[in-house]
């Protein structure tokens, strides 16, 4: 089945045909590196690492571009508010969302360039878009004309004669809905020299001249979060076509994630950082919950949700252990991990992942693999258990929760170090006290089996009876 992707532009399902045959190109907006990063920023690097991953694993060449903005309104303000130098302000907030993508396994990009970097190749597609007659200098800015651009509106839908660019008014402006493509520079703000006059970019045209640059004058697919749709993404697209490129030939939007039905945002109060986030669940919870959802739909956060996300999470986690201690004999470790390979994803689940990406659905196919996979544990089917276990980790991985992959195996073993020998010793306790119940059940001693299992249960220890003997594992 081929790839069907819903554009935005189009507000269709379309076939993804690559320009290149074997080769993707993708965009996606990344981080205004002005705050500690929350939940909902990560969702779209979450969503979109999905989708690099399916189209790698469907064989093609993946060029995946995510930019940084570091010279913004925003972060001027910020720093200012804070009494910082505006360069150290960004650069430790990109470090921040750095650390938030490789904490939830997000691939890095192939190359993640900072608008501060690009500024003669911003310089050089303005001077485009004015001489092909879609912009103009006045009093040191430079602004595009959207009354002057074909198909204008087509991704957000917005209206030509309703537009409002939603930025404050610069001088020299000829019409309300033109946008600001270069800011004249104001006391105290950075500057850069430009044909112009120093000044600083706009942020539309940051992403147009950096996506340009790297993926080439059309590419495949441009993706962001559904709020960008307008003014940043339609803007984009603008100017990409004023200065005579092709640009995406798909746009994909995310969804929100939500409080109470509202988009979260600091203006709402509502923000849950990443870090605060990761003390109540790991981090591969952490990106499957954030990955569960259909990357269109919106994300309704709840204590509740993340909690069942989690606990999803642990079934397929308990299950490949499970499966990997029945192949090899012997308590699963890190070392023995690839004696449970990685195999192939089930047919079910190609057809839904080609449908745009329908993880919900992939899921459920993945869960189904898992019961039938502890079946095949309780009837002792070895080569059923490889089968549908080296499938499990296939799916898991395309989706980046692979438990035995080389990500995330640190915390399926408990990280090793501290942590291995705490691990360890926990063993040595939970296993006395099951060797103790199993005396009692053999006694027919019920009141003391009972004891031992609810103590255990108190303390978030799942116990499990097998034909060979109880195990047991953290919930």
């Amino acid at each position: 089945m081929t790839l069907r992707i819903y554009d935005t532009a189009t507000r269709s399902l379309r076939d993804f045909q690559p320009i290149r045959d074997g080769h993707a190109s993708i965009y996606l907006c990344g981080a205004t590196v002005q705050s500690i990063p929350h939940i909902g920023h990560v969702r779209s690097g979450v969503a979109f690492d999905i989708l690099r991953n399916w189209l790698t694993f469907k064989g093609l060449d993946v060029a995946f571009v995510r930019n940084v903005t570091d010279i913004d309104d925003k972060i001027l303000a910020k720093a200012a508010e804070n009494n910082r130098p505006w360069w150290e302000w960004a650069a430790t907030h990109e470090r921040a969302f750095t650390w938030a993508y490789d904490q939830l396994g997000v691939t890095p990009p192939s190359i993640e360039p900072r608008a501060t970097g690009h500024i003669p190749q911003m310089i050089d597609y303005m001077q485009r878009i004015i001489d092909n007659g879609h912009g103009y200098a006045a009093d040191g800015n430079v602004y595009a004309q959207p009354a002057t651009i074909d198909n204008y509106g087509q991704i957000s839908g917005q209206k030509l004669d309703e537009v409002d660019q939603g930025e404050s008014a610069g001088t020299g402006k000829r019409d309300p809905r033109d946008f600001t493509m270069w800011k004249a520079a104001k006391p105290g703000e950075p500057a850069w020299d430009s044909p112009w006059g120093p000044g600083r970019p706009g942020w539309h045209i940051e992403c147009s001249a950096m996506a340009t640059n790297y993926l080439g004058s059309s590419f495949d697919i441009h993706c962001g979060g559904l709020d960008l749709q307008f003014p940043h993404h339609e803007n984009e697209t603008a100017q990409a076509h004023a200065a005579g490129d092709g640009f995406a030939n798909y746009w994909m939007h995310n969804g929100w994630v939500t409080m109470s039905g509202e988009k979260m945002s600091k203006s709402l109060g509502n923000v849950l950082s990443v870090p605060n986030v990761l003390t109540k669940v790991r981090p591969v919870e952490l990106r499957y919950y954030l990955g569960s959802a259909h990357y269109r739909s919106m994300l309704e956060y709840s204590e509740s949700a993340l909690a069942e996300a989690a606990a999803g999470y642990q079934r397929i986690e308990k299950f490949v252990l499970r499966a990997l201690e029945f192949v090899t004999g012997v308590k699963p470790t890190a070392e023995s991990a690839d004696q449970l390979p990685v195999g192939d994803v089930l047919p079910e689940f190609a057809a839904k992942m080609d449908d745009d990406l329908a993880v919900p659905q992939s899921l459920a196919i993945i869960h189904d693999a898992v019961r039938a996979g502890n079946k095949a544990l309780e009837a002792k089917n070895r080569d059923e258990v490889v089968r549908l276990g080296s499938a499990v980790r296939a799916m898991a991985g395309v989706l980046g929760v692979d438990p035995l992959s080389q990500t995330w195996l640190g915390q399926t073993f408990a990280g090793g170090g501290a942590a291995e020998g705490a691990m360890n010793a926990l063993d040595v306790l939970v296993t006395a006290e099951l060797e103790r119940r199993a005396e009692a059940r053999a006694e027919k001693n019920w009141a003391v089996a009972d004891e031992v299992r609810d103590r255990l249960a108190a303390a978030g220890i799942e116990v499990t009876d097998t034909p060979e003997g109880a195990t047991w594992s953290l919930r």
